[in-house]
């Protein structure tokens, strides 16, 4: 059986689904429920999968009717099919690394936009300027892809960068790349405030977490406890006069989150629910993914935030990443170029997920 064929008989389900979205967005009925924009949502997301298949599979048409003609009896055909059948294979080729990372998508939550958190770790307030310079990077590589930023809620550090900040990116496949950065990241280093040039480690861990709309995760209310403060650091004369900062902290399991970004005090409690929302939502999802095959937890990008993914080495000006054992420029990944470690993160998942097919 072909790739090709493997492949078809996961699209037959999309297909039906999609029938079926089409259905019911046509419905009058349905346009007035809560559930409305997340069966279009579903239906866009699907649409980005089945119109390049649909161009997948008519390419496959047309290299198996060329070797046909190959294989035939009349010299004109053979000849014509000779001259077009290269060509043809190399466009199947790049319609077929397009579509599999979205044939073999096995998350939901793939198409969502991202929220980024990432904490300092050990080190001291050289774990919070390395976790400043992860921020760095990951605007920066936002503003490449063209991606939309935002800032949810920060703790600075005494001396520069960050205890704890928590980023948003919304845009084409924002959760889909940027979930493969996941887990304890390390940097090897002379810290600014070393006098004998002795290299240090230092660490910050990264989660990664799909943004959940309230219709998909519903928090309830009598199991929240909401405090207004006053907002901590840097933030002038508003600081010191309203109590704008939000607590909400989920009484059922402890968590707790802050958000103190925004001068409005109900834009920081609908950001602060939105972060909570997400994070609890995150818990169910590795409840989930927990219960799921051995495949699923041996694959890159598993979101396991216990897991050392990336070694930072400013001496040996170098980037490790330890999933695939390869290294990168560390310059050129600081400078948010990203692109060329999440390309061979997505192809080993895509291998892993072929070969289990």
């Amino acid at each position: 059986m072909s790739l090709v064929d493997v492949l078809r008989g996961r699209v037959e389900k999309f297909e039906a689904r999609q029938k079926e979205l089409e259905t019911a967005v046509s419905d009058p009925e349905e346009c007035n429920k809560p559930t409305f924009p997340g069966l279009l949502r579903e239906l866009g997301a699907l649409q980005k999968l089945l119109i390049p298949w649909q161009k997948y599979t008519a390419a496959a048409d047309e290299i198996n009717e060329a070797k046909e003609f190959l294989n035939g009896d009349d010299p004109g055909m053979k000849e014509l099919a000779e001259a077009e059948l290269p060509d043809l294979e190399a466009r199947f080729e790049i319609l077929e690394q397009d579509i599999l990372d979205r044939v073999l998508e096995d998350d939901p939550d793939a198409d969502r936009p991202a929220l980024i958190e990432i904490r300092a770790g050990a080190g001291g307030d050289e774990a919070a300027l390395f976790a400043g310079d992860l921020v760095e990077m990951y605007t920066r590589y936002a503003t490449v892809r063209g991606w939309q930023n935002e800032i949810v809620n920060f703790s600075e550090s005494e001396f520069g960068g960050f205890k704890e900040i928590v980023l948003k990116f919304s845009g084409e496949n924002a959760f889909r790349t940027m979930r493969y950065e996941s887990g304890g990241h390390r940097v090897q280093r002379v810290p600014a405030t070393e006098t004998q040039g002795r290299i240090h480690t230092s660490a910050a861990t990264v989660a990664v977490m799909p943004e959940v709309e309230a219709l998909d995760f519903e928090l309830d209310p009598e199991e929240l406890e909401i405090t207004a403060m006053r907002s901590s650091g840097p933030g002038g004369q508003h600081v010191n006069k309203t109590s704008s900062a939000i607590r909400v902290i989920h009484l059922p399991t402890g968590m707790q989150v802050k958000c103190q970004d925004d001068k409005s005090q109900l834009r920081n409690k609908a950001k602060a629910l939105d972060l909570l929302r997400s994070k609890l939502y995150e818990i169910e999802r590795m409840k989930r993914e927990a219960e799921r095959s051995e495949l699923r937890r041996t694959q890159v990008g598993s979101g396991d935030r216990s897991q050392r993914v990336r070694t930072y080495n400013w001496p040996q000006n170098r980037v490790t990443d330890h999933r695939i054992g390869t290294s990168f420029s560390l310059e050129k990944i600081l400078e948010g170029h990203l692109d060329p470690i999440f390309d061979a993160l997505q192809a080993a998942d895509r291998e892993a997920k072929l070969a289990a097919l």
